[in-house]
C-alpha cells in the first residue's frame, strides 16, 4: 500500500486527488458512494503487478478531492468532465475504464459522452440504464419503492445529514458497507439510518483500519459531496436528453453480486439476461453473476474482482 502515490491534479475547476500506481496501459477506476479511491486498493495492487498503470481517484465531493457547495455541480456531466479533464492533464489518451456503483453509472456516462477515451470497459453492480424519456429517474424509484427509499430520503439538502451526524460516522461506514439485504434500502424518517441494525461482527475482508480509513475522510470531508450526486439524478436526467437512446459501443463486461440489491430492483435481472441488456450495450462480452457476493463485491472478493478485470482487458 506505501507505494501508492499520491497527487493532486487540477481539472475541471476542482482540485482532484489521485491515487496510482504502476506503468503500462491505464486502468482508471471510478468508486462508488459512500466511498473512496480506497475501495479499489486491492484492484490497485493487482493491476499494477500485472503491467498496468492502476489509477483511483476521489471523484468530486469526496475524500482529498474538492467538494463545491453548490448542490447542483453534480451532474454525471461535470463527474464525467473531470475525469476527462484529469486525463488531458495526465496526458493519456484513452483508458480501460473500470466502475462501480455510483461510479458504474458514471462510467456508463463516459462511455455515452466520449466513447473515443475508452478501449474497453468493466462494470460493477450497476447495470446499463437507458434514459427513460417519460419519467425522471427520482420519481420512477418513488413510484416501485415509495418515499422512504434511500434515494428519495437523500433529496431534501441537509436532512440525511443531520440523521447521519448523529451516529459515530465509523459505526455508520459499517451499516453501509457490512449490509447484506438484498431487498431495497426503504428508511422511514421516525426511524433513520441512525436507527438501522448495528452490523454483526466485521467480514474477514473488512478490517477497523478500514472502516476507520473512511471514516476519518467523510468526518473531515462530510457526506454532501457524495449524497449531492442523489440531488442531482433528476437535472442530470434533464441535461442527458441529446443522448436518449445512445447505445454504449465500447466493449463490456459486467459483474454483479447475486446478494446485491441492485440485482434485485424488479427488472433488472430480466434486463440483464433476456436480451436488453445487449441490445443497449451491443459490444456486451461476458457478464459474470457471482454467487454469495452483496454489493461491495470489490472488497468482498477482491483476488477474483480482480481476476476477471484483468482477464478481461487483457484481450486488448
Amino acid at each position: 500500500m506505501e507505494k501508492i502515490e499520491h497527487t493532486t491534479v487540477p481539472t475541471n475547476g476542482i482540485n482532484m486527488h489521485v491515487a496510482s500506481i504502476g506503468t503500462g496501459p491505464v486502468v482508471l477506476f471510478l468508486h462508488g458512494f459512500p466511498e473512496l479511491w480506497y475501495s479499489w486498493r486491492h484492484q490497485l495492487l493487482y493491476l499494477s503487478s500485472r503491467g498496468y498503470r492502476a489509477i483511483a481517484p476521489d471523484l468530486r465531493g469526496y475524500g482529498d478531492t474538492d467538494a463545491p457547495p453548490s448542490v447542483t455541480s453534480y451532474t454525471v456531466l461535470h463527474i464525467v468532465g473531470d475525469l476527462v479533464g484529469l486525463l488531458d492533464k495526465l496526458g493519456i489518451e484513452q483508458v480501460f475504464l473500470v466502475g462501480h456503483d455510483w461510479g458504474a453509472s458514471i462510467a456508463w456516462n463516459f462511455c455515452t459522452i466520449r466513447p473515443d477515451r475508452v478501449k474497453a470497459l468493466v462494470n460493477l453492480s450497476v447495470a446499463f440504464r437507458p434514459r427513460n424519456p417519460t419519467i425522471k429517474p427520482v420519481d420512477a424509484f418513488r413510484a416501485l419503492f415509495g418515499d422512504d427509499h434511500y434515494i428519495c430520503r437523500f433529496q431534501e439538502p441537509g436532512e440525511v445529514e443531520e440523521d447521519f451526524a448523529q451516529i459515530d460516522t465509523a459505526k455508520l461506514m459499517k451499516k453501509f458497507l457490512v449490509s447484506r439485504s438484498p431487498k431495497a434500502p426503504c428508511v422511514p424518517k421516525e426511524i433513520g439510518f441512525r436507527g438501522l441494525p448495528d452490523p454483526p461482527a466485521l467480514p474477514s475482508w473488512l478490517s477497523e483500519e478500514d472502516v476507520n480509513y473512511y471514516a476519518t475522510k467523510f468526518n473531515q470531508k462530510g457526506f454532501t459531496g457524495g449524497l449531492n450526486y442523489y440531488r442531482c439524478l433528476n437535472l442530470t436526467w434533464e441535461l442527458a436528453a441529446p443522448w436518449t437512446g445512445v447505445q454504449i459501443k465500447v466493449p463490456v463486461k459486467f459483474i454483479v453480486g447475486d446478494q446485491d440489491v441492485t440485482y434485485h430492483i424488479p427488472g433488472v435481472k430480466e434486463y440483464i439476461h433476456n436480451g436488453g441488456f445487449k441490445r443497449d450495450v451491443p459490444f456486451l462480452q461476458e457478464v459474470v453473476v457471482m454467487e454469495g457476493v452483496a454489493h461491495f463485491l470489490n472488497q468482498e472478493k477482491p483476488e477474483e474482482v480482480s481476476e476477471h478485470i484483468y482477464n478481461f482487458i487483457n484481450k486488448f
